[in-house]
């Protein structure tokens, strides 16, 4: 390490990139010794700070992103991580407001305070450990070894986070686990009557306010939930292909990638899409991933949301989705059991047909 620590915090707002990539981030920090300081959870109060920021039309996860961004300086933190991720491979690339989030936050709020925005752009050969070195010199570290250990240890506690989320084990209580050094795998899978995957940016879906707990609602009502988290990313990557898709945006494995792979391999009863309103990206592959649920026959429900979604209305449609699905089910299986009940009667005919006449030996 290269002397005194130029910064000796950093502020992360608890939106965006960090519900994907805070076990990284935390790994790789801490390492480093620099201690991380988190904004407070979404609240209607952070909102509503964030909305007075911006204008009107901006889209939901960067009200919320600049919220997080002035509670943390409200409470003193004025060195504050803000990425830029403009692409996570060559030519996939993130939606405009997110590659330019830096600019966005950097014109919108006008006090004094230290912005961390390294870049991330693989269609322009910005690794991601061009991205670390990047982040690593606003705080006066340049040593290849020291960077490339505290790289190391961030992908150590992200791993371990995939490893428990991929068992079944949920996000936060498998967020808490990775961050204290800790790896506990969900043993036993519990077995519900039905089952839906959710696909949605982890930004909207893992953020209990954004999401009105979305996945307590459905688990109180008997339906076990499946996720990104418990697709492997080749297998997002290898299910949009094989639905003759094309990836294109940085967190298509979060929707299209999870949805096709629970689609293909027919392990859900329904599929749930969750958007925040006005999202071009989001739109283009909600409507792709009900193109392909209309040609197999599997219920898509398209939810969206902005800060002035009321959970009674949210609730009842959810409600009556997961009905749906309960009442398609039994249908099916009376079906089936009806289809067992003949086969069986025949099977029987037959053999007394044969005691009958004398053929059956």
């Amino acid at each position: 390490m290269n002397g005194e620590l130029l910064y000796k915090k950093v502020g992360i707002p608890r939106a965006i990139s960090y519900y994907n990539n805070y076990p990284f981030y935390y790994g790789f920090f801490t390492f480093l010794g620099i201690e991380v300081v988190l904004s407070d959870k979404t609240t209607t109060k952070i909102i509503n700070e964030g909305c007075k920021y911006v204008v009107s039309d901006t889209c939901l996860p960067i009200k919320v992103f600049t919220g997080h961004v002035v509670n943390l300086l409200d409470k003193g933190c004025d060195v504050i991580f803000v990425p830029s991720i403009q692409s996570t491979g060559y030519k996939i690339n993130n939606c405009s407001k997110i590659r330019g989030l830096p600019e966005i936050i950097r014109n919108v709020i006008n006090r004094d305070f230290t912005m961390i925005e390294p870049t991330l752009d693989k269609t322009e050969n910005i690794s991601f450990r061009d991205f670390c070195r990047d982040t690593a010199k606003y705080f006066g570290i340049t040593d290849e070894k020291s960077i490339n250990n505290a790289i190391d240890a961030g992908w150590k506690v992200y791993n371990d986070f995939l490893e428990m989320t991929k068992s079944g084990v949920g996000y936060q209580e498998a967020l808490n686990n990775a961050i204290s050094g800790k790896v506990v795998k969900k043993s036993v899978d519990i077995v519900k009557p039905l089952s839906v995957v959710i696909m949605g940016h982890g930004y909207n879906l893992f953020d209990d306010r954004i999401s009105m707990n979305i996945i307590k609602k459905l688990e109180k009502m008997d339906v076990k939930v499946y996720t990104s988290l418990n697709v492997s990313h080749q297998e997002a990557v290898d299910s949009i292909h094989n639905i003759g898709e094309l990836q294109y945006w940085a967190n298509e494995l979060e929707l299209t990638g999870t949805a096709a792979y629970y689609l293909l391999n027919n392990k859900v009863d329904g599929i749930i899409a969750l958007s925040a309103f006005g999202c071009g990206p989001d739109s283009l592959m909600v409507d792709e991933m009900m193109y392909h649920c209309k040609e197999k026959g599997m219920p898509l429900i398209h939810l969206t949301i902005d800060e002035h979604t009321g959970e009674a209305g949210f609730v009842t449609r959810l409600e009556a989705f997961v009905d749906m699905l309960m009442r398609k089910k039994r249908s099916i299986l009376n079906k089936q059991s009806a289809k067992t009940q003949k086969q069986t009667a025949e099977i029987v005919k037959i053999r007394d047909n044969k005691i009958l006449t004398g053929s059956a030996k």
